[in-house]
């Protein structure tokens, strides 16, 4: 709020909420709903489902991850809608998005009840003194548990430390799909108008203070392809118009003069020019080039800072480096160093939890983030893009204060059949989980499900999603959530050493040689595949490097014709995502990304240079 002493009214005519909800739970599928009911737009037909999210990521991996902003009008009041990401590996997006509500609304799914990710967003919401109102959503899925679902929602306001007045919340059913939405779980709704009057009735009115000077805090940025970049805030007070001379307060109260060039405000799902706005709006200011987020955006002749937003640091880093594999150059756009270090300085201009180090060769960068996930978005994002890169393994960041070392620690949940339980429970010991919860969770339709609670190093959970797949058959839901950093154990983790099969020569993989490798371990590769040398083809069944052939022809004879022999009964290769790489590759190898293929190699091709190398390291 502001810091200047005026009288402080709220702005009736506004709502500014922010939608909560774990990944699949419907919240962009209700966001969808509202925006019909109101009929934002006719167009909306045409922009297909789950309108929110728009980056082509989003959508396949079914996470929102750039919290998107949405406006409604309802009975006269504009109500603007911020979505947040649900995955914790973006907090830094959601710390700011909540700032500039002042309520949120909570969905959690009719059967599944709350989530961990919800429990992040909902802390952080919780410790800002909004309120909430609880959206009940999928009531109509057959085996919705209701009434289970909003005791144990009370149960996590109870926990988070909510308020007696946070704890009084409003319930709201919902069926999102059908646009649906009822106060009372008897009498089924017809649409969607239950929500909005609940939040008009519960969400309080934005606090301005109009008289006073201007004051933004910058809490979003985004990159307008015509008016560059844009600083989105919450205005606390004043008013701003186009063309205003303003001043951007930045870290340390350093103050630059600027001019606003263009000002939008969300209207429905586009932003809208206007020539003003006032106190309780949000909007997106342009013409500002060295704004960032947490800065101030104030009146000229008495700029006043609000309080910068903490945003979370980076747990988890990477070497990005150019690619130098004998493939490279063939697919890509950008490939050299500086097309490399272009790309991701202008990244940190929008993706404030992301760090980026020069190191001391120049194609190389250290980058940092909030978790796996959060890199490899931006890797997969830099390949759609027509960038070649190389990767390493992904390393956890130590703190060192003094004589202690400090490590970043989660909390792990895992829900899988009772079944698999045993193998769960043994490789998460291995790396060090301390388990905090264990609750069977019965099911009338299917075997029961284990849902499990841990407090983990967060080095302990890298590579772990591929063990417990394949330990489970593919059967683990897991989530984890950044909790803090706390002493490091000494004794380092019991990681299995993972030994690869490397093609031994530059060709194209033949059936016939795969054929004799296929029992040496998994394939990750098929026939008719170009490889180099020194490039990893598979997983090994023994923990040691193994150079194999797999170019190697039949040749022919005066007694058989080549092809007459029994077919190959070839197993087919292992899919490659970037996730499953990012998690296989050891200290020696790296990914290749490039726009097309993702291949796993070892750092140094010659097999003669790793024997040297290992002895040296003995």
């Amino acid at each position: 709020m502001s810091h200047v002493h005026a009288p402080h009214d709220r702005r009736t005519d506004i709502r500014n909420i922010a939608i909560i909800a774990h990944v699949d739970h419907g919240k962009t599928t209700l966001v969808d709903a509202v925006l019909r009911q109101t009929h934002v737009h006719r167009k909306i037909d045409d922009m297909g489902e789950r309108i929110m999210d728009s980056m082509d990521q989003e959508r396949e991996r079914g996470i929102t991850i750039r919290a998107k902003n949405a406006s409604v009008t309802y009975k006269g009041v504009k109500i603007n809608i911020v979505d947040t990401p649900g995955h914790a590996d973006f907090g830094g997006e959601v710390e700011r998005t909540l700032r500039m509500v002042d309520g949120v609304l909570i969905l959690v799914d009719a059967k599944e009840g709350p989530m961990p990710q919800t429990t992040f967003v909902l802390r952080k919401a919780l410790a800002l003194g909004h309120k909430a109102i609880v959206v009940v959503n999928k009531i109509d899925r057959p085996d919705a548990v209701i009434d289970d679902v909003v005791n144990r929602t009370f149960d996590l306001f109870v926990h988070l430390g909510a308020t007696d007045e946070q704890l009084d919340f409003p319930i709201v059913y919902t069926s999102a799909i059908k646009g649906q939405a009822t106060l009372d779980v008897n009498k089924p709704g017809t649409d969607i108008t239950p929500l909005l009057d609940t939040v008009l009735e519960n969400i309080p009115a934005p606090v301005i203070n109009a008289d006073a000077p201007l004051q933004i805090l910058v809490l979003a940025l985004i990159q307008d392809p015509y008016k560059g970049k844009m600083g989105i805030g919450k205005i606390q007070s004043g008013s701003i118009a186009r063309r205003q001379n303003v001043i951007v307060i930045g870290k340390d109260g350093v103050q630059t003069p600027g001019k606003v060039s263009d000002l939008a405000v969300y209207s429905g799902l586009e932003r809208a020019d206007t020539e003003q706005a006032a106190a309780g709006e949000i909007v997106a200011v342009a013409g500002l080039d060295d704004v960032s987020i947490g800065d101030t955006i104030a009146d000229a002749e008495r700029p006043i800072a609000l309080p910068r937003v903490a945003i979370d640091e980076p747990t988890v880093q990477m070497t990005f480096s150019v690619n130098n594999s004998p493939f490279a150059g063939r697919e890509g756009k950008y490939l050299t160093s500086r097309h490399l270090r272009d790309r991701l300085f202008k990244e940190l201009e929008t993706n404030v939890s992301l760090r980026v180090h020069e190191t001391d060769s120049a194609d190389r960068f250290l980058v940092a983030g909030r978790g796996e996930l959060h890199l490899a978005v931006l890797i997969e994002q830099m390949r759609r893009e027509g960038y070649e890169l190389q990767v390493s393994q992904p390393e956890v960041i130590l703190h060192r204060e003094g004589d202690r070392v400090t490590e970043p620690y989660e909390e792990l949940t895992i829900q899988v059949p009772d079944m698999y339980q045993g193998a769960v429970i043994e490789e998460v010991g291995k790396r060090r989980g301390e388990m905090r919860h264990m609750k069977l969770v019965h099911s009338d339709a299917g075997p029961s499900d284990m849902h499990l609670e841990y407090h983990i190093p967060t080095r302990g959970i890298m590579g772990l999603k591929n063990v417990l797949l394949a330990k489970t058959r593919g059967t683990v839901i897991m989530h984890h959530v950044f909790k803090a950093y706390e002493p490091a154990n000494e004794q380092d983790l019991v990681v299995a050493p993972h030994g690869s099969l490397c093609a031994f020569e530059d060709g194209t993989s033949t059936a016939y040689a795969l054929f004799m490798t296929q029992e040496r371990g998994t394939l990750f590769i098929g026939p008719g595949v170009e490889v180099y040398r020194g490039m990893v083809v598979g997983e090994n069944n023994r923990d040691e490097d193994l150079d194999v052939n797999v170019c190697k022809e039949k040749h022919l004879s005066n007694m058989r014709a080549s092809g007459s022999d029994e077919a190959l009964i070839l197993t087919p290769p292992k899919e490659m995502s970037l996730e499953f790489a990012l998690e296989y590759i050891g200290p020696d190898e790296l990914v290749e990304i490039t726009p097309q293929n993702l291949r796993i190699r070892k750092r140094l091709l010659n097999p003669e240079d790793r024997r040297k190398a290992r002895k040296a390291a003995k």
